[in-house]
């Protein structure tokens, strides 16, 4: 992997946030020079300062990881925000970033772009096959459009990009607020906040039942950089493990390891969202010749663990 990356130029959006740092570090290993452009300078829902952020630092790759999400409830409280801001920060950045003479774009996706009702596992040629789950349109549809606008520019312009739909991440500095922490953060916080308040009831949302996969944060750094240095293809690529693990699951699993010895209860008036979420990697393992390499089990311990010392 480093014969690539040493003395490249590499601008990570989002890369003092959750995945970009992981990213970050990666590439700072790897012998790239990198920059993490930051709101208050950039703030890429302007066009200009797009533009400028080029001509300030000339970047051979591009990796876009920034964006504004949240978990389900900051989903349906701002759903206006959530779609304007990441539909103009990824159309900007795209075109800015062809008129600066950048080598290759790479726009980090989501699973929340599938359509929200197939059955089996999720497939990339799948990407347009039905409407997306109304609980999260607002945000995968923007990032769809980056896929878009991919598949328009190599054909106009030959530029060259790529788009990687992501599954659910979590592990270190992942954002643990009640906001907009997804699953994995949002129940390893209460665990341990009720182990420490000796409380005797937790309450889930939802009834348990949704499958979801679940990909540690480093693991996903690592097939980032996999897939910007051998893939080159238009077509989306899925980054995952390929386990379906349900909700219900999950608990049990952050329940055990944190030892909390209270009753759980599920709060079956909160919605489940799609009933279940899982990518087909059979193109991943083919064209990046990898999978992770962290288990579900020893990714919540590490999660845990650095909460716990954290917080």
């Amino acid at each position: 992997m480093n014969s690539f990356w040493p003395g490249k130029k590499v601008t990570v959006t989002g890369g003092a946030g959750f995945l970009g740092r992981h990213i970050v570090a990666r590439l700072e290993k790897a012998g790239a020079e990198v920059f993490v452009p930051r709101r208050k300078d950039y703030d890429f829902v302007h066009p200009d300062a797009c533009s400028r952020c080029f001509e300030n630092h000339p970047a051979d790759i591009v990796i876009h990881s920034a964006a504004y999400y949240g978990g389900l409830g900051i989903t349906l409280a701002e759903p206006g925000k959530i779609f304007y801001e990441n539909l103009v920060m990824g159309a900007n950045l795209f075109e800015a970033a062809r008129c600066a003479g950048v080598e290759k774009f790479v726009g980090i996706g989501t699973a929340c772009s599938y359509p929200g009702y197939l059955e089996g596992d999720l497939r990339e040629v799948d990407l347009w096959a039905g409407p997306l789950h109304e609980t999260v349109v607002h945000y995968g549809l923007t990032k769809k459009m980056m896929a878009v606008q991919g598949v328009a520019y190599k054909q106009q312009y030959d530029f060259d990009s790529i788009h990687l739909i992501l599954t659910n991440l979590y592990g270190p500095f992942d954002d643990f607020g009640p906001e907009r922490s997804h699953a994995v953060p949002a129940l390893v916080k209460r665990f341990v906040d009720a182990c420490r308040n000796k409380s005797n009831e937790l309450v889930c949302w939802g009834t348990g039942s949704a499958i979801r996969e679940f990909l540690y944060v480093d693991d996903a750094a690592e097939a980032v950089l996999r897939a910007t240095e051998t893939y080159n293809d238009t077509l989306p690529l899925n980054i995952g493990t390929g386990v379906g693990t349900s909700i219900k699951e999950l608990v049990e699993r952050i329940q055990s390891i944190t030892g909390f010895k209270g009753r759980i209860v599920w709060d079956d008036s909160k919605a489940d969202g799609a009933a279940r979420k899982v990518l087909d990697l059979n193109l991943m393992k083919s064209a990046l010749g990898w999978t992770p390499s962290t288990d579900l089990q020893s990714g919540l311990e590490k999660t845990i663990a650095w909460y716990t010392d954290n917080s």
